[in-house]
């Protein structure tokens, strides 16, 4: 069984010191940085642009793991591409010609990543699953940190994977919002691969040890 994968959202970090936290994430059991970028019209929050982006990069030793929370990704692909993002996650919601944008994302030699909200099928993957290589369900309503988890998240999990094996996908499954020690084994048990924490981790008194607590609770071995 394949190791789950942890992807601390920065969003959570101290802007003050993000330098030590994204060096703190380098050093830790983590695998990959989560940056969550919002733009105040698809989400009710702005979020950090690329001056952030480039300084976090600058220091990150691990992949960066980009959700795009904003309208007309399809602008930006080439600049995060350029500022060293390993994955690019777009919304469905956000993208007309969603096919056309994961063969940018692709072309620009990044992972592709469609992210659902709470609200939206899984059934709409049906015809494109196989040119996506994450799926990100959102487990709260995107644009705030903090909120608590949504319970229909594990049905979706399940239906979800129930889809990728149907088609013969390679897709790995990622989840953000509200994500804790308390739920992420039941997580991956639905079929989770990737958890991504934001307050959980930099709001402990130790975000180092929360994440080695979330990697130990996801060993359902």
């Amino acid at each position: 069984m394949t190791k789950t994968k942890i992807a601390p959202s920065l969003l959570a970090a101290d802007f003050g010191n993000l330098q030590r936290d994204v060096e703190m994430v380098n050093k830790s059991e983590a695998d990959w940085h989560h940056i969550d970028v919002m733009d105040g019209v698809f989400v009710p929050n702005i979020s950090y642009g690329m001056p952030v982006i480039k300084a976090i990069q600058k220091y990150a030793t691990k992949p960066l793991d980009v959700h795009l929370m904003i309208v007309d990704p399809n602008r930006y692909i080439e600049t995060f591409a350029a500022l060293g993002a390993k994955i690019l996650t777009v919304h469905y919601e956000a993208c007309t010609h969603l096919h056309r944008t994961l063969q940018t994302i692709k072309a620009n030699g990044m992972k592709t990543g469609v992210a659902l909200n709470p609200h939206t099928n899984i059934k709409l993957l049906e015809d494109i699953i196989n040119d996506i290589d994450i799926v990100l369900i959102m487990s709260v309503n995107p644009g705030f940190g903090g909120q608590s988890f949504i319970e229909n998240t594990y049905n979706k999990i399940k239906a979800l994977k129930e889809l990728i094996t149907r088609k013969g996908a390679k897709t790995e499954i990622e989840i953000d919002g509200g994500v804790t020690s308390a739920n992420a084994k039941k997580l991956v048990e639905a079929g989770a691969d990737v958890l991504v924490a934001g307050s959980f981790v930099f709001k402990s008194d130790n975000p180092t040890q929360t994440i080695l607590d979330l990697i130990k609770a996801t060993d359902i071995h």
